[in-house]
This record gives structure tokens, C-alpha cells and sequence, in this order.
């Protein structure tokens, strides 16, 4: 419980908290202290006119004066106490920041560790929606999300993707070039911030008809991860790398009142640049997301395909082709992904290489945040892989895949391995139900102890 004094500023609907020095003094500072370590931010002024600027932008979210100081002829405002409080449950830990030497008071809530640098804060995550680590442990993997953020703060915005029923964008980095494809959590299907407005009638018009009853709504980003996780520990590289991260670019789909805040934030910070503008971080509140490697060169499989049967390929390249589409189907199978057609896995074909296959065609399994049900389809609607009317369905597995999945199938530990790595990705989703993951994981269990005896 928080022992409140009588020149606390407290809002209750962000839980904000403001430290005041007196007025009297020739030199005063304000810092605005929240118990979500993802928007503290701090700022000295050097006047009482900035100081009124810097409350009068965020009046909603921090009060001047507490009820025994609201008035500004009151006389009680020369003896506003310097104090800091923040909610915790826990003791308050004293943290320096080396770099601007400024102590703060901050309380480490049980899913993160607070931490008020700018730059880090954002990879954090939007608020309320999940407590993801700073960074993944893929280093390679947090420099390509560093240039992404780069190239944003430098106005190389990402690109809205205008195939598919949710908001998709290609992110590119400072020298122009597409890096990575970024799917928002709030802009999936069942998302409230979702552009396309044909799923949006589709979903108002035909209820009935909308979403597919065997998968958790909204968890697409988390399904695309996770397919990156199997991807890995059954060695099939059909899936780019894939992690949920979080990004913000003017480009996506906010609220307006989220437009309204950040254009106040850089308006401040502009008027303000000494003060303001060195310690707030201005722009959009970050989306979480899903954010998967971009493959160069890589086409629509539909398009190969048509192309394959007029010209046929060689045969030790149509040999590694079809090594490569039993991966895509082992993958399609253990995930029970329910969206597989000829345009959401891609494959790419060098002709010139053809003297050394496995250099010159690849797969890419593109689009798999519909995968991961928490029960079998048993609808109207089965939800069929497209891949089975294609010719290379129709042959028996390889030895050579045989080699690569049966053993991991049969084994029970890097199955487990494989779950509780899933589990450590879904569990930070807001919606997390551990009920519900342990019946996705039944059914994923359930068809690998199926392919395995096959």
C-alpha cells in the first residue's frame, strides 16, 4: 500500500505518480515516474513556463497539484516535498543511471526488470498487452531489429502489405532493402486495429462463417513463432527465422487517440529540445508482433509450379525439390496448419546452378499464424493441405527425410524440449490460457507419435 502525502499527484487510471521540487526555488525539476517501466520518462526544466507546458501536455495522465494544492495562488505550493512513490509489492531498490547520473526510485515488478533507457524501450512491448525480454537470444537476429528501428527513426517507414486479411508490413532497413516481414498482434483478423475492411464486413455480415473454431482468436503472431520453433528443433529449415518482437512506424494502424498523444509528445519535445527533447522518447506506442526474416528471390509456389510442368527439372534437381517439399509437409502435419495453399509457401530456383541442387532450389513455408490448433477441425470446414493434389504428394516419403524426423519423432525428450520452448514463447501473450496450450501441445503431440509410427 502506497502511503500517500498531501502533495502527491496521483492518477489513477495510469497509476502515475509525479515528483515536484518547490517552487520557490530558482531551478525546478518534474519527472514523471509510472509503475510501467515502458513509459517512464523523465525531464528537467529550467523555468516554471516549461514546467507548465510539460503538465499542460500531459494533463490526462498527471495532475499539477494534489486536492490540498489544486489552486496556484494557494500558498501550500512553496512547500511541495521532492518525493517519488511507485506501486510495488516489493521493496523499493535504489538504480543509477551511470550515463545522465540521475537516481530514481523504481520497484521490479515479477515479469520484468525496469529500465528507463530510451533506446532500449523500444523493443518493450505495448502496454498490458505482454512482458517480453528486451531482446532474443539471437544476437545475429537483435542486430536486424536494431536496423529496423534505425531505419524507422530515420523515416525509412515499413510498407503495408496489401494481400492477405490482416495488416502485414515489409520493414526494410537504412540502405532501402527489405529486411524482415512485421505482423502486429492488434492488427491480425480478430484484431480491433485489423485494416482491411473486408474482414471487418466479413466478420459483421457473416458471424457465423467468420474465424475457425479449433484455434485460439488473436494468436497468429505467436503461431508464426512458434512454427520457427519447430522449424529448428526438427532441422527442416523450411521456415525463415521468426520472433515476436515489437516496433512502432507511423505506418501502421493506430487509434486515434494513440495519434493524438504522440503528436503532443514531438511537439514537446520540439518547443523543448535542451530539456524535454533529451529525455522523452517521442513517437507511437510500439506493437507487438511477429517478425520474420525476409527471403530474396523466392516466388509464389503456384508460380513455379505452372512452371515446372511445362519445363521439367532436372532430375537431381526435381530429387532435392522433392526432399525439400516433404520437409514443407512433415512441418504442415506436426503444426496442423490450417492455411496452406499454393501462396503462402514460396520456393526459389537459380537454373544456372543446376549442377549442384542443393544450391540451386529452395522452400520457404511463408504465413503460418493459422497453425496450432487446440482440438482437430471437426466442422463443416476440414481446413485441407492444398499441397495434397500436387504430384509430389503422391510419392512415399524419402529415406533421406525418414533419416531426419523419425529418430526426433520417437524422441520423447527433445519433444518435451520443444514444448516448454513454445511455452516460454506463447505465455507472454496477454491471452495466454495454460489450459488451452497444454491442448495445443496435446494435439501436436498427438501427430508426431502418429508420424512417427507411420
Amino acid at each position: 500500500m502506497v502511503n500517500r502525502r498531501d502533495y502527491q499527484t496521483f492518477s489513477p487510471d495510469s497509476e502515475t505518480f509525479v515528483q515536484q521540487q518547490p517552487y520557490n526555488q530558482r531551478r525546478s525539476s518534474f519527472a514523471l515516474f509510472t509503475c510501467d517501466p515502458h513509459t517512464t520518462y523523465e525531464a528537467d526544466t529550467t523555468t516554471e513556463e516549461q514546467a507548465n507546458f510539460f503538465f499542460e501536455v500531459y494533463g490526462n495522465s498527471a495532475k499539477r497539484y494534489s486536492s490540498l494544492a489544486s489552486s496556484r495562488g494557494n500558498s501550500t505550493k512553496s512547500k511541495e516535498i521532492e518525493t517519488t512513490y511507485v506501486i510495488s509489492p516489493e521493496p523499493v531498490k535504489k538504480e543509477i543511471d551511470e550515463d545522465s547520473a540521475v537516481v530514481s526510485d523504481i520497484a521490479p515488478s515479477p515479469a520484468t526488470t525496469p529500465i528507463n533507457t530510451n533506446e532500449q524501450q523500444r523493443l518493450l512491448t505495448d502496454e498490458g498487452e505482454a512482458n517480453l525480454p528486451l531482446r532474443t537470444d539471437d544476437p545475429e537476429f537483435n542486430d536486424l531489429i536494431t536496423e529496423a528501428e534505425h531505419a524507422i527513426d530515420e523515416g525509412i517507414l515499413p510498407e503495408r502489405i496489401y494481400q492477405g486479411s490482416s495488416g502485414s508490413y515489409f520493414v526494410r532497413n537504412r540502405d532501402n532493402k527489405t529486411i524482415g516481414v512485421f505482423k502486429p498482434k492488434n492488427e491480425e483478423p480478430y484484431g480491433h486495429l485489423n485494416p482491411k475492411w473486408t474482414k471487418w464486413m466479413h466478420k459483421m455480415c457473416c458471424p457465423c462463417c467468420f474465424g475457425r473454431s479449433c484455434l485460439i482468436p488473436n494468436q497468429g503472431y505467436m503461431s508464426e513463432a512458434g512454427a520457427s520453433v519447430v522449424d529448428r528443433k526438427f532441422g527442416l529449415n523450411v521456415v525463415p527465422k521468426t520472433k515476436v518482437v515489437a516496433l512502432a512506424s507511423e505506418t501502421f494502424n493506430y487509434t486515434a487517440i494513440d495519434k493524438a498523444k504522440a503528436k503532443s509528445v514531438k511537439f514537446a519535445t520540439e518547443r523543448f529540445p535542451d530539456t524535454l527533447g533529451k529525455n522523452m522518447k517521442a513517437g507511437l506506442p510500439p506493437k507487438i508482433g511477429s517478425f520474420q526474416v525476409f527471403v530474396n528471390g523466392f516466388k509464389d509456389a503456384d508460380c513455379w509450379i505452372r512452371r515446372f510442368q511445362e519445363e521439367p527439372l532436372p532430375e537431381k534437381v526435381q530429387k532435392h525439390f522433392q526432399h525439400m517439399f516433404e520437409r514443407l509437409v512433415c512441418l504442415d502435419y506436426i503444426i496442423r496448419n490450417t492455411d496452406r495453399g499454393n501462396d503462402n509457401w514460396l520456393i526459389k530456383y537459380d537454373k544456372e546452378k543446376a549442377d549442384t541442387p542443393e544450391d540451386c532450389i529452395f522452400i520457404a513455408a511463408i504465413d503460418n499464424g493459422l497453425a496450432f490448433p487446440f482440438k482437430h477441425p471437426d466442422e463443416w470446414r476440414a481446413y485441407p493441405y492444398y499441397w495434397a493434389w500436387l504430384p509430389y504428394a503422391s510419392a512415399p516419403f524419402s529415406e533421406e527425410t525418414k533419416d531426419l524426423i523419425l529418430h526426433k519423432l520417437k524422441d520423447l525428450d527433445l519433444v518435451q524440449d520443444m514444448v516448454d520452448e513454445m511455452f516460454a514463447v506463447f505465455r507472454h501473450d496477454k491471452g495466454f490460457d495454460k489450459n488451452l496450450f497444454e491442448r495445443q501441445a496435446s494435439v501436436m503431440r498427438g501427430r508426431s507419435s502418429t508420424s512417427a509410427k507411420r
